[in-house]
């Protein structure tokens, strides 16, 4: 059976004045390891139809935080802004999969998930150390998910970095929440598998947590393709 691919959402950085697409290794080797095979998504948008079309599956990668003015919001003044050809990628990348392609499985991490939220016309906490006194433990960071009775995930430690955190999934149902209350998985019940983490799960220990979400994409594309 031919591998899945994998697309992974590349963010853009900048690094001794060089402009750079990149992605960390961890995404790359957990899809590898999971039976995928991976490869990124530059934000190019006149190559979004052809992203769509060799990708089997998509990992929305974590990064900075979104603009949200397009949603509703003033951004944050202590908000990190994502690179806006980086958001407007993926908010394309996004629309385009929710309209004409709600079988292709999704995977979001952390900034990936909120853009998940805010597409299903959610909204974003933006600043955790306005409301959470423990917001610590969110960044670079492990602690521990409460699951929901029908959640995928089981109860365990996940490793966590965000300074923004999801408030209100929109039309998406939670899945998980972490001890303090904060939104931590999503889903698309209604999708083969439209799912989003807060946490890492590419840096995460815990197999069911880390590894398992990867295979659980994997074995859904599989299923889909066939």
């Amino acid at each position: 059976m031919q591998k899945p691919i994998v697309g992974i959402t590349a963010d853009i950085q900048t690094w001794n004045s060089r402009t750079r697409c990149t992605v960390t290794c961890a995404y790359v080797e957990a899809v590898t390891n999971a039976g995928g095979s991976p490869i990124l998504l530059p934000p190019d948008p006149h190559a979004l139809e052809q992203h769509i079309a060799l990708c089997d599956a998509f990992i929305l990668s974590g990064g900075d935080d979104p603009r949200t003015e397009p949603f509703g919001q003033s951004t944050h003044p202590q908000a990190i802004p994502v690179d806006p050809r980086r958001q407007a990628y993926e908010s394309a990348l996004i629309e385009s999969l929710n309209r004409d392609h709600p079988d292709r499985p999704v995977l979001g991490v952390c900034l990936g998930m909120q853009m998940m939220a805010l597409h299903a016309g959610g909204s974003l906490n933006q600043h955790l150390p306005d409301t959470h006194p423990d917001h610590a433990i969110h960044w670079d960071n492990e602690h521990e998910i409460l699951p929901s009775t029908d959640a995928l995930f089981s109860r365990g430690a996940v490793h966590s970095r965000h300074r923004q955190a999801v408030e209100n999934p929109g039309d998406m149902g939670v899945l998980a929440t972490a001890p303090d209350g904060l939104i931590e998985a999503v889903t698309d019940p209604d999708r083969p598998f439209y799912i989003g983490v807060q946490w890492h799960p590419e840096r995460t220990d815990d197999p069911a947590l880390g590894a398992m979400i990867f295979q659980k994409l994997i074995s859904c594309a599989n299923e889909c393709s066939a």
